[in-house]
């Protein structure tokens, strides 16, 4: 085998070209022979062996750039062979602005592009909003925007119910509202017995001058704090780190992420990773450390592992020339990281087996629906469209898509319907289905086995048009209707081919997973319709003229005052904010006027 000894990445390559299974190696040339072992190989890896038709690979300078390459192919690629971290939520943040006299905390969720402090990652977004309610309790910091906080001439309710000090309307002077902010900092950072010994002096100092309402509010303070450290089951030595235990089984694998910031526990996620050629658990942990750390999330200075994994000292180079500063991978830590380990671990098994469960649970549902509806055999893939609107309003039609796993939310389609006449439930399905699907028979997605339309013979034989009209075959089509009294249970299911309905018992399984689908595509175009209405009925006249885009916009806005200004000024006037020429004041004129 002519492959050089250096690193770099392999391909696998399956008979029609498409990558099954990308690899890193410090060396190809002893990397890719260990597949072709006469025995010891994993079951995963047999098949894999026995469906690659070719192999391709890249050279690389050194092994950390090797594993830069493989995370970014299999991010892109998607090879089936890999372990796939298939959860790219973007996680919510505590921010403290900086730079203001009187600054704010509040959630935030997206691109870090203003300036201040980030607490966090949060596993979710209650768990932010949890401790920001414990902020304005404790410390009464401003939570609100600056746009709100700029136009108030009185303090607002969070005053009212002792929540803020009200620094909109200068009810506390800007020195206390900072040590205010910097005890909250404190808070964060997991500083709380600092927080407590420093408020027991000041309310030493305040009770000596006989300031009681002072002493008082910091007595309060302190209460709460003490409580909270009561409460919080685990803490330890200052600092931020993540800890992470898998658990698995030949059908599935379960990494627990713990986040642990400042000494404390914020909570832990589960994820599933899409499984691999990869089997054993220290193989699937560096899998996922990979994908996860390198992805662009904040790596923590230490990370605590369950397990120890054969890249360790490369996946630490290649953290730290990310995070720019030293980051350690730690198994077998001692005192607090050790029962943080235990504890992941702990939750990794639980939550694998509560997986597994449901995954049999939905297998059976599949296998009970093939058997209700006496198809072939039983479907792979279902998806279900439903129409939303209100009086033919912002009709958005939605697609959800479940597999043997449950949701595939990555699938998942919402549709914006247009051109259709208000409240042509048909006309919306037709364009809803033919978008779809016309994307398929082009070459992208794939056909579902089964096919689930919300309604009844009409949206059926809209369905069987459109199908017909693409000459896509193969799709059993079912119309989900309700019963007569329109309740649960008493479903009428139109099977394409049949003139008569079909309803299942209410104890059926195979009913329970079709409500379960059609009740979410229900849900999913619900949320979207609302979405879309709401956007309509927010917009303003201007933002529908052609040629003023956000900064004309706020220029308009800002030279007449607001939009009620903009809207009775001539065009003159008009013409006289910069950026805004002639012929666009006559259009923006006409436009607030039912001029053609």
């Amino acid at each position: 085998m002519s492959l050089p000894t250096r690193p770099g990445i392999y391909r696998m390559l399956g008979g029609k070209g498409e990558v099954l299974y990308v690899g890193k190696a410090r060396n190809l040339r002893k990397r890719v022979q260990s597949y072709f072992r006469a025995s010891g190989l994993a079951a995963r890896v047999l098949l894999l062996m026995h469906q690659a038709q070719d192999l391709e690979i890249t050279v690389t300078h050194t092994e950390t750039e090797a594993l830069l390459l493989e995370n970014n192919l299999i991010k892109t690629l998607h090879p089936r062979f890999n372990i796939l971290l298939r959860d790219d939520k973007s996680y919510p943040y505590i921010f403290v602005s900086d730079g203001q006299e009187y600054p704010r905390i509040g959630f935030h969720r997206g691109a870090k592009r203003e300036k201040g402090r980030y607490f966090g990652p949060y596993p979710s977004s209650y768990g932010v909003r949890e401790t920001l309610n414990l902020l304005q309790k404790i410390f009464r910091v401003r939570q609100c925007q600056d746009s709100f906080f700029r136009n108030r001439s009185r303090p607002c309710l969070q005053y009212q119910i002792k929540r803020c000090s009200g620094p909109c309307v200068g009810l506390v002077e800007p020195e206390r509202y900072r040590r205010d902010v910097r005890q909250a900092l404190m808070f964060m950072e997991g500083k709380s017995q600092s927080l407590i010994r420093d408020g027991i002096k000041q309310m030493e100092q305040a009770s000596d001058r006989q300031d009681y309402e002072t002493a008082a509010l910091l007595r309060d303070r302190i209460g709460m704090l003490k409580r909270i450290q009561e409460k919080q089951y685990i803490s330890g030595a200052g600092g931020d780190a993540d800890v992470l235990a898998v658990a698995a089984t030949p059908e599935a694998a379960c990494i627990v992420v713990t986040w642990i910031r400042g000494g404390q526990n914020l909570g832990s996620k589960s994820f599933f990773p899409r499984m691999g050629a990869e089997s054993a658990p220290a193989e699937i942990l560096a899998a996922f450390l990979a994908q996860y750390y390198l992805s662009g999330r904040a790596i923590p200075a230490r990370v605590y592992l369950g397990e120890a994994i054969a890249d360790r000292a490369l996946l630490e180079r290649a953290f730290t020339e990310k995070a720019g500063k030293k980051i350690a991978l730690a198994v077998g830590p001692r005192g607090a990281p050790r029962r943080w380990v235990q504890m992941a671990k702990l939750n990794a098994d639980e939550a694998l087996r509560r997986h597994l469960a449901g995954k049999i649970d939905m297998q059976g549902r599949f296998e009970a629906l093939r058997d209700a509806l006496k198809l072939e055999s039983t479907p792979e893939r279902i998806e279900c469209f439903d129409i939303s609107h209100t009086m033919g309003e912002a009709t958005v039609a939605a697609c959800v898509v479940f597999d043997m796993n449950g949701p595939v939310k990555s699938d998942y389609r919402r549709f914006n319907i247009e051109g259709i006449e208000p409240g042509d439930d048909y006309g919306a399905m037709t364009q809803a289905l033919t978008r779809r699907y016309r994307k398929v028979k082009e070459g992208e997605g794939r056909l579902p086995d089964l096919l689930l339309i919300d309604g009844g013979k009409g949206q059926l034989s809209v369905a069987e048009g459109v199908m017909q009209e693409l000459q896509l075959a193969g799709v059993k089509l079912v119309g989900v209707a309700k019963g007569r009294e329109r309740k649960p249970g008493q479903e009428q299911l139109f099977l394409s081919g049949s003139g008569r309905p079909t309803i299942l018992p209410p104890t059926s399984a195979g009913l329970h997973l079709i409500q379960q689908i059609r009740d979410e595509a229900h849900r999913f175009a619900i949320a979207g319709h609302r979405a879309r209405r709401g956007k309509a009925r927010t917009s303003s006249t201007i933002e529908r003229i052609p040629g003023i885009g956000g900064k004309r916009r706020q220029a308009l806005l800002k030279n007449f005052g607001g939009l009620r200004e903009v809207a009775r000024a001539g065009v003159e006037d008009l013409a006289r904010v910069p950026g805004i020429s002639p012929q666009l004041a006559q259009k923006i004129y006409d436009a607030f006027h039912g001029e053609e």
